[in-house]
């Protein structure tokens, strides 16, 4: 195999989250292509999904001295610090990427998130003054001591102790600066009757009699406001624009039947926007009415894998996943369009593609059934059967006469011996519906009308027990079984009489 076949096994195995196969996939691709920055970039995607960050990051760092122009390998390499806890190194290597490629919206969350773990380290970290011991340092502290008579203060002061990522809410109170201050060992000034900065209100300490009386803020002067300057399309904005004019020429073709012009311009289209999946999506819809099945479920998962990388619509993801179920429908590899016609529906349920899983699971429980048939195993299970019979282990018996119709369901000399079984181990129900069967399948099988009849019997239905009978001497035609019949006639009439 070569490279590329390599790759696109590994982005397979990659989909269904066969982590071990993908990697052992993308590195037999390495070894035939050791500069192949794709390769490495993948494989660093699931080390990364493995939570083997150290690995994951051995691999974006590879990325990275291969092209070091490639945005992308900044974001596997980052991914892979920050689930190694290395949030300053992953924050600078977010930001070397977003230099490469300012509008890159992967880039710019994995920095966003990065920046808020980081945050919240942080805060943790100064939480920590807010301890169990705080009050015992306060009334230590001649400083700080004043605060305690503060409840609006203490009430902050608890809350903090509680949640420590409340500090920052509550930093904008001066006095918690000023006693983080005094806690840390720094100049405290003020802390006893609250000073803050001047733009603030003081905070009266609850003895005072009367509130202090606010000073009404003067209103500045509103300033004009400058005319913004209207901002030019990046060139990546100009291609996303341009790309949706040459998909749109990509659907007319599609519309009308002229497939090779219709792939032309999604390839095109593609080529300056490489991010927008609907354009995959429709090209494999090409391959699909070309009869390119193959074709088709390539550029599907192309689409899959690439809408999981920009977080697409769970629609568009859906949307693909039912394709690739279509084109294995139609190579009648029904368990793998089983399969991904269930994939699509755990992404976004659609009435279409639940109506084919459905008709898919309906023709593969048919074809399983016929494939499953063989009239010598039918015959050899009633055998079976029949010995079992014998035994009296009637149980056994209706095992393997299940068997035996499965085999060969238009036999009915199994329905009739299965009827017998169920009627001693009194499942009269079933055996009766065994009876029906067996005449449907043929009208001239004179056991099944007897056994019917001896059923009637047992249920004192006798009115239709004599009927059957006679439909039974009908059927008799070589008269083999006239005593039989006659005989549970005699019974009936007994019954009647008394």
């Amino acid at each position: 195999m070569s490279a590329d076949e390599f790759k696109a096994q590994g982005n397979k195995a990659f989909l269904a989250k066969d982590y071990p196969t993908a990697i052992s996939h993308f590195s037999k691709a390495i070894e035939l292509d050791p500069t192949n920055h794709v390769l490495y970039s993948n494989r660093s995607a699931c080390y990364a999904s493995q939570k083997n960050y150290e690995k994951a990051l051995e691999d974006g760092e590879k990325t990275v001295e291969l092209k070091a122009d490639w945005a992308k390998g900044y974001g596997r390499k980052a991914a892979a610090l920050f689930g190694l806890g290395r949030y300053p190194d992953a924050n600078d290597v977010y930001e070397a990427g977003l230099k490469i490629e300012p509008t890159n919206a992967l880039l710019q969350k994995g920095l966003q998130e990065t920046q808020q773990a980081m945050e919240k380290e942080a805060s943790m970290g100064i939480g920590q003054f807010f301890g169990p011991d705080v009050f015992t340092k306060m009334a230590a502290n001649p400083k700080l001591a004043p605060m305690l008579s503060q409840p609006d203060l203490m009430e902050k002061v608890r809350a903090i102790q509680s949640n420590p990522n409340a500090l920052n809410q509550h930093m904008q109170d001066p006095r918690i600066m000023s006693l983080l201050m005094g806690l840390m060992g720094l100049d405290a000034r003020g802390a006893e009757d609250g000073a803050g900065p001047m733009d603030q209100d003081p905070v009266s300490p609850p003895t005072s009699q009367s509130p202090p009386t606010s000073q009404p803020k003067k209103e500045e002067p509103k300033k004009e406001e400058e005319p913004k300057e209207e901002e030019m399309p990046t060139e990546e904005e100009l291609n996303k624009k341009e790309a949706l004019k040459v998909k749109d020429l990509g659907n007319a073709s599609y519309k009308a039947r002229k497939f090779e012009e219709a792939l032309e311009h999604y390839t095109k289209a593609w080529e300056l926007d490489s991010t927008n999946v609907s354009i995959l999506t429709n090209k494999a819809a090409v391959y699909f009415e070309m009869g390119n099945f193959d074709e088709c479920i390539k550029t599907c998962e192309e689409a899959i894998e690439v809408g999981r990388e920009h977080r697409a619509d769970y629609k568009l993801i859906a949307k693909a996943l039912g394709r690739i179920g279509n084109a294995y429908a139609k190579q009648d590899k029904l368990p793998e369009a089983i399969r991904y016609y269930g994939k699509s529906l755990a992404e976004h349920r659609t009435p279409d593609i639940l109506a084919k899983l459905k008709e898919a699971e309906k023709i593969k429980a048919k074809a399983d059934k016929e494939a499953y048939k063989d009239p010598a195993l039918s015959a050899e299970a009633r055998d079976r059967g029949n010995a079992l019979f014998k035994k009296s282990d009637f149980a056994g018996a209706v095992k393997e006469y299940t068997e035996a119709i499965k085999r060969d369901d238009t036999d009915p000399r199994a329905y009739s011996n299965r009827a017998a079984c169920y009627t001693k181990l009194m499942a009269i129900n079933e055996a009766l519906k065994d009876c029906e069967t067996c005449i449907t399948l043929d009208p001239k099988f004179v056991k099944g009308y007897i056994r019917k009849a001896a059923i009637q019997f047992l249920k004192k239905e006798y009115t239709e027990c004599l009927e059957t009978c006679n439909q039974a001497k009908e059927a008799d035609v070589e008269k083999k079984n006239t005593a039989e019949i006659d005989a549970q006639m005699n019974k009936v009439y007994m019954e009647m009489s008394q």
